[in-house]
């Protein structure tokens, strides 16, 4: 039996899906994040047609 924990997802910053560089901006924005320690990702959101630098904090 394993235990889930809860998750809570912190969006650090948008960016538009319709950019010219498509998600480029937000692949570098997240390496800057690394680069200072923060573990963020890049998520699709549809609904909005943007791209989310997002970072997970578990419970």
């Amino acid at each position: 039996m394993t235990a889930t924990l809860p998750v809570q997802r912190t969006v650090l910053e948008p960016f538009p899906a319709g950019h010219p560089r498509g998600s480029w901006p937000a692949d570098e924005y997240v390496a800057a994040q690394r680069a200072q320690g923060t573990e963020a990702r890049v998520v699709m959101d549809l609904a909005n047609d943007q791209f989310l630098v997002v970072t997970d904090t578990t419970y």
